[in-house]
Formats: structure tokens, C-alpha cells, sequence
């Protein structure tokens, strides 16, 4: 699998897109909403650039794609007024996903966004934001050297760059599960922690010295060697393929070499390969826990549970209170967005998607929706050493 070319979520705005179906990602995001101010605020404190050039990588399309970048935005504009500043900086935003990524539909909305960012900050304001579309791997190079200020990233880094080799003892899982041999997820990390090391190396020589970065990764516990969060998304997936395998209707081999590049990371190994990398100084490393009572249709949202290093305090927050909730038919829903286009490429025509995930939704309603369902999220904003 040829990751970089056939990884991207469903495209447009039908009833199967990523844009009508990533309400947990706009969670999350907003509740990562102060961690993003305190940084972009020190940011314009300690830099005052004239042009703030911010990346967020991984933008995907739909809803969530400017709702970092007007929060970005606003904070600065506040920033300024505070100071008795009649002018804020100018903005200059590189959106990054993927080249399957569905560019087209973020810039059909650009003026709608800039149309709501004069909504809401009123006064007159003209944002002079300047959007741009990015199309590549951020395992590579995309920026020239020393042209951002700050990155951000929201549920995109536990994705590799590909399926690790030395796998295939992982016949009947479709990722790292509790069946897994140790030697798969072994080569599973081995692969992150590559790949991690890629993108710091890579965003160090793109970031101004002093620039930030924020990372939000779906995660999992130090103490827990598999991703709850993960086995909630993946699980019925993996359920609804062996049901086929058992109706005849695809080839258990076919399913067995099918294995997801994903890796939820711990805090412990963030912070590892961060500090062993070199290229940043950790300020903030959270995790936070996103409740959903699907069984019930209702959610909420805990606050954070800190992890303490030596060379910084993580923060407790104030719960986040996003209005819309996550229900039994949201959470089988956002799998499909996903899901397809890694399905399409490695089974081809000979798998019938609505089939497929009509048997995840009644999985995940059945089985999986009787429980409580926690996503871990773990956060680190840094910023680049002089």
C-alpha cells in the first residue's frame, strides 16, 4: 500500500464525506482551543512578526479545515486590541494534506471564511489572511527553511508513512490489537518513532527559531498498551471484514494482508522521541479524555489528566463544552470518510462498501455502543530551540 497516494477522506459533501461526518474531530479541536491561544499569543509577544505564516498539516476539508485558522486569527486580533495596536499582522496560511486531499472544496469555501472572520471580529477589521494549498506528505519537506511560525496538526500525526514490514503474523487484526503479536506492535512503533523523528527534523528546519508547534494525537494511556480510542473506530472494521470472509463474499487471505498504517502513541513515547530528536523544547504535554455515553446518546467531555517531566508542568484545563453530540449513528458514520479509500485500494471493486459499513454500524450499535467510549488525546506544543 502506497500510503501517501491512496490515504485521504472521502471527498465533497454527500452523506459519506469526511465533511458531514467528523463531528469527534471538531471535539477535539475545540477542546484543545486554549492550549492553541496561550501558544500563538507567546508566539506574537516574543516575535511580533509583521506576517504570521502558520501551517496546519493534515487539514483534510469540510468544517474543521478553518476553524483552527479563525481561532488562530482571532486570538492575535484580540492580542492587538489589548495593546492599544490599531493594525494586526498580516497572515499568510498554508492548508496541507495529502495530493487525494479534496483542495477543491476548501477553496470553494475561502469566502465564506473570510466572510466569517469579518463577522466576528466586527469593526471594520479586514483580516488579510492569504490561504494557500500545500499538496505533499508532511514526512518531507514542504516549507522553505526558517518560513513558519507555527504549525498545528489536530488528528493527523498517528498516521505512518506506511505499513510496517515484518507483519504478517498479524493475520485476523487490521491494526494493533490485543491479539497482535508483540513482534507487530514492536514494528509498529519502530515505524512511528521513524517517522516521528522525520517530521521533527523536517518542521525544525522549516520554523523560524522561537517558532511553535502544537501536535494532537488520538493516543492512548502510558499505562495501557492498546489505544481505546483505536479499538472504538477500527474494531467493527475489523469485526465486519471476518463476517464477510465468513459469508464467502472475499478471501480470508485478501483480509489477513490487510493492515492499517495508524499508531496511537503514548505520552511517554512522545516525549522520548521529542527529547531525543533535540530540535524542541516541550511547554505543554497533555492528555486529554473525550467520554462518550453512545448508548444513551450523550456525551461528555472530562478534563485533562496532566504528565509531569522535569523540564515542564503540564496545566489543568477547564472542561471543554462543545454544544453538538456524539451518538451511536456519528460514531459509525465517521468511520467510513475514513476508512474507504485504504478499502478501495487494497480490495478493489470485488468489496461492497455499503455493505461493509452497514454491517460496522450494526456492530458497532450492538456491540461496541453498549459500552462507554473513551478517546485518549495526547498534546504537545513546543517550541524551536535558538
Amino acid at each position: 500500500m502506497e500510503v501517501a497516494k491512496v490515504l485521504h477522506m472521502n471527498e465533497g459533501i454527500g452523506e459519506a464525506s469526511y465533511a458531514k461526518n467528523s463531528l469527534l474531530q471538531q471535539k477535539v479541536i475545540l477542546m484543545t482551543k486554549s492550549i492553541r491561544d496561550e501558544a500563538i499569543a507567546a508566539l506574537y509577544r516574543s516575535l511580533s512578526p509583521e506576517t504570521i505564516c502558520i501551517a496546519d498539516l493534515g487539514c483534510s476539508s469540510g468544517p474543521n479545515t478553518f476553524l483552527v485558522i479563525s481561532g488562530l486569527i482571532k486570538t492575535i486580533y484580540e492580542e492587538c486590541k489589548s495593546n492599544g495596536q490599531k493594525q494586526s499582522p498580516e497572515f499568510h496560511v498554508f492548508l496541507n494534506d495529502l495530493p487525494g486531499n479534496d483542495f477543491n472544496t476548501i477553496f470553494r469555501s475561502l469566502p465564506a471564511f473570510y466572510q466569517d472572520l469579518r463577522k466576528q471580529m466586527g469593526d471594520g477589521f479586514d483580516p488579510n489572511c492569504f490561504v494557500t494549498g500545500v499538496a505533499g506528505s508532511f514526512y518531507t519537506r514542504l516549507f522553505p527553511s526558517q518560513s513558519l511560525h507555527f504549525v498545528h496538526s489536530s488528528y493527523s500525526l498517528h498516521w505512518i508513512s506506511q505499513v510496517p514490514d515484518g507483519i504478517e503474523d498479524n493475520k485476523g487484526n487490521i491494526y494493533v490489537s490485543r491479539t497482535s503479536p508483540t513482534i507487530v506492535d514492536k514494528a509498529y512503533y519502530e515505524q512511528y518513532k521513524r517517522d516521528f523523528v522525520t517530521f521533527l527534523k523536517y518542521r525544525s528546519k522549516e520554523l523560524v527559531k522561537g517558532g511553535r508547534m502544537i501536535l494532537t494525537m488520538l493516543g492512548r494511556n502510558n499505562e495501557g498498551l492498546y489505544s481505546k480510542g483505536c479499538y472504538y473506530i477500527v474494531e467493527p472494521l475489523a469485526m465486519a471484514l471476518k463476517e464477510l470472509v465468513e459469508m464467502g463474499l472475499i478471501e480470508e487471505e485478501k483480509v489477513n494482508s490487510f493492515n492499517i498504517p495508524i499508531y496511537h502513541p503514548s505520552p511517554a513515547e512522545v516525549k522520548y522521541i521529542v527529547e531525543k530528536e533535540g530540535s524542541f523544547t516541550i511547554d505543554v504535554l497533555e492528555t486529554s479524555e473525550l467520554h462518550i455515553d453512545v448508548s444513551d446518546e450523550t456525551c461528555n467531555n472530562t478534563g485533562r489528566s496532566g504528565v509531569q517531566s522535569d523540564s515542564h508542568l503540564c496545566k489543568d484545563r477547564k472542561k471543554a463544552t462543545p454544544q453538538d453530540c456524539i451518538n451511536s449513528d456519528n460514531m459509525a458514520n465517521s468511520l467510513r470518510p475514513v476508512a474507504e479509500p485504504l478499502l478501495v485500494s487494497h480490495f478493489g471493486t470485488e468489496l461492497n462498501m455499503d455493505q461493509v459499513f452497514n454491517k460496522c454500524r450494526e456492530i458497532f450499535v450492538n456491540c461496541i455502543a453498549k459500552e462507554k467510549t473513551t478517546f485518549t488525546n495526547v498534546i504537545i506544543s513546543m517550541t524551536k530551540r535558538n
